[in-house]
């Protein structure tokens, strides 16, 4: 990934807020977190829709010997999109590496389950959010739903990630744009 003749049109660690007239059910009401994009394409993490599971539930699947704590086990796992949604993401803060962790800058992507274990233990990352799955685009097409307004971008926020309840977590994005969603919902259909 020659990410170093990178444009100032990328949007890695940038929130893409799904405006009120997206097309694909799949992302009605998505937050996005984008870990990566760039001319090859891009990819991320839906950070508010919540999936039923918890974490205990996942790890139940991955380490089944393991005792976790009900603080951690309770803690809600999301759906972070239709690619791979059998598997774990673990976007988190901290330099600590596992297995499989993926430096994103500002934050790390974690697929391993050491990570579980950890966090089950209570070694794991300060802020983390666990997601099933995650969102993909092709070369150039998430370039092209941004100029069709399918989507806003602005810059990520680690308390929005990490602290704001997750149904609030989209409207807080938006107003860190200066934008009230339900404004524009309204206006959603009379163009």
């Amino acid at each position: 990934m020659g990410m170093s003749q990178s444009t100032p049109t990328y949007l890695t660690h940038h929130f893409l807020i799904a405006m009120p007239h997206m097309a694909d059910p799949r992302f009605i009401h998505s937050l996005v977190y984008l870990c990566e994009h760039s001319e090859d394409g891009a990819m991320g993490i839906v950070v508010n829709q919540i999936s039923g599971l918890n974490l205990s539930d996942v790890i139940e699947q991955t380490a089944p010997d393991l005792d976790v704590p009900p603080p951690v086990g309770l803690r809600p796992v999301y759906n972070g999109g239709p690619i791979q949604a059998e598997r774990g993401f673990v976007l988190h803060s901290g330099d600590a590496a596992w297995e499989a962790s993926l430096d994103l800058g500002p934050l790390r992507l974690t697929t391993s389950r050491d990570i579980l274990v950890d966090m089950a233990r209570g070694l794991g990352p300060e802020h983390s959010l666990v997601a099933l799955g995650y969102a993909g685009w092709d070369a150039g097409q998430l370039d092209q739903e941004l100029s069709d307004n399918c989507w806003l971008s602005v810059p990520a926020e680690n308390h929005i990630l990490f602290q704001v309840p997750s149904d609030q977590r989209l409207a807080a994005a938006a107003q860190s744009l200066g934008i009230d969603l339900n404004l524009l919902t309204s206006q959603a259909g009379h163009a």
